[in-house]
């Protein structure tokens, strides 16, 4: 029922997206001390939301439309270069991942207010 609703398939993809950039968050942390390592992050959830596919099917038959939407896109994270070759910032790390764990609260929040609502329309405010 609520894969139907265009808001909570985007609080989904927002909630996918952001346990996505924290799985690539805890690699670069995971590996701040390996030589020549470069730190990683996921594209901003605007610009993979928008490029998320050319058309959505709505019924199977459709030509050419997908229903999923693409992984986010790993892309350079960037940053000052050790003597080693590695360019985790450890600090910079701790920032997108409390931006990342922002990001996942407020899908659930979504979420979480989308199904109130649709409980009560269907008169069940239990």
């Amino acid at each position: 029922m609520f894969e139907k609703l265009e808001l909570t398939r985007m609080a989904q993809s927002l909630a996918a997206h952001a346990g996505a950039r924290m799985g690539v968050i805890a690699q670069n942390v995971a590996n701040a001390d390996t030589p020549g390592y470069r730190a990683r992050d996921v594209a901003d959830f605007a610009s993979v939301y928008d490029s998320g596919g050319s058309l959505r099917a709505t019924r199977p038959g459709h030509i050419g439309a997908t229903s999923e939407r693409t992984p986010p896109e790993i892309i350079a994270g960037g940053g000052a270069e050790a003597p080693n070759g590695n360019d985790v910032s450890l600090e910079m790390e701790m920032v997108k991942s409390a931006a990342a764990r922002q990001d996942h609260e407020m899908a659930l929040s979504i979420y979480r207010a989308t199904s109130g609502v649709i409980r009560a329309s269907l008169g069940k405010n239990g």
